[in-house]
């Protein structure tokens, strides 16, 4: 028995999803208007853009990616490249770059290459195969490391570096202010009335550990003050090396009144040994940590004050460099820093 379907609502596609030229009927313009105001080219008055946007959510209208891709000679792909396999770091510059791209409608493939260079070549020939449109390289240091070489064809799409900056000047990279960071921890100590400061960090072969202490030291010096103890403390990110430091910085210098610490993990390691020595946090010697990594400074007795790199706004202001690359606007090579932010908890 033969079928007779309902009569379709004008405009509406009679089957299946809707078309390009379902929402071109509905929105009462052309086809090539309608693509024009899906893809923010062209100029139009702003209610004619509007009126093909509220058919798409009458319809339900989904571009397909594939002709898109065909018309475009774009894949809308990009992919982001990480040695930080925890995700520490690259968690939070993938979400800002997602950010900045979801309103492109841009996805983004995700690349472990946890370090090793064999595999940083594999994921590398992957990206190029899928034909993305650009790169965004992180990790989770901020030494700067070499530019991404040795497949054919990398030269013609654009690249970006994010956190961990590029040694090539020509590229473009976005990297986080350690020295502004390194002056909001050692200001605020300051304007707290506290001028015997020790700083504990990281290993010295380590560019955020050099850089924290060197423009701590240089912003103290500024002031008119030194290092309590004389010298920088350099050791392990852990918490168990602000405790073996926070031991022989008061043998060394029982005066001391504040620690700034080169991450959240020697902060609080230093917050434990100072409360086991039942010495009061803030009130006998304040804290600040780096980086505000919640699991850290939260967790710490008391909440640790600290410096935000504001790696998200890394991530979205990397991904907006490199939408300009690949929109083929003016680059904007060299490195280009993201200010830091004191977010001033219990510990101070």
């Amino acid at each position: 028995m033969p079928v007779t379907s309902a009569a379709s609502a004008p405009g509406s596609s009679p089957v299946g999803r809707a078309r390009l030229a379902d929402v071109a009927a509905l929105a009462g313009v052309s086809v090539g208007t309608a693509s024009k105001a899906l893809n923010g080219g062209g100029r139009m008055r702003p209610e004619t853009r509007q009126r093909v946007l509220d058919a798409v959510a009458t319809l339900g209208f989904r571009p397909n990616q594939h002709a898109q891709s065909l018309h475009t000679g774009r894949s809308w792909t990009v992919g982001l490249m990480t040695t930080d396999g925890i995700g520490r770091f690259s968690t939070p510059v993938l979400l800002g770059a997602e950010d900045a791209l979801g309103a492109g409608k841009i996805s983004v493939l995700l690349c472990d290459t946890r370090g090793d260079a064999i595999r940083e070549q594999h994921h590398l020939r992957n990206l190029m195969d899928r034909r993305v449109d650009g790169i965004i390289v992180t990790g989770r240091r901020t030494d700067p490391r070499p530019p991404l070489t040795g497949i054919s064809g990398l030269e013609t799409i654009p690249v970006v570096y994010a956190l961990s900056p590029s040694t090539d000047p020509a590229d473009t990279s976005v990297v986080s202010d350690d020295r502004g960071g390194a002056r909001l921890a050692v200001e605020h100590l300051l304007s707290a009335g506290r001028t015997r400061i020790a700083h504990v960090t990281g290993p010295a072969h380590h560019a955020a550990a050099r850089d924290r202490a060197r423009h701590g030291v240089e912003h103290l010096e500024g002031a008119g003050f030194g290092l309590s103890t004389g010298r920088v403390h350099f050791g392990e990110w852990s918490e168990a090396w602000g405790r073996r430091a926070a031991d022989a910085v008061l043998r060394t210098a029982p005066e001391t009144d504040a620690f700034f610490c080169g991450n959240d993990q020697i902060a609080r390691g230093v917050a434990d040994a100072l409360r086991e020595r039942g010495v009061s946090v803030p009130g006998d010697i304040a804290v600040v940590g780096y980086d505000n990594w919640d699991t850290m400074a939260l967790a710490s007795r008391p909440p640790l004050t600290t410096i935000d790199m504001n790696l998200a706004e890394i991530g979205r202001i990397a991904a907006l460099r490199l939408l300009e690359a690949i929109d083929a606007e003016e680059g904007a090579p060299g490195a280009h820093t993201v200010p830091c932010r004191l977010v001033v908890r219990e510990s101070t």
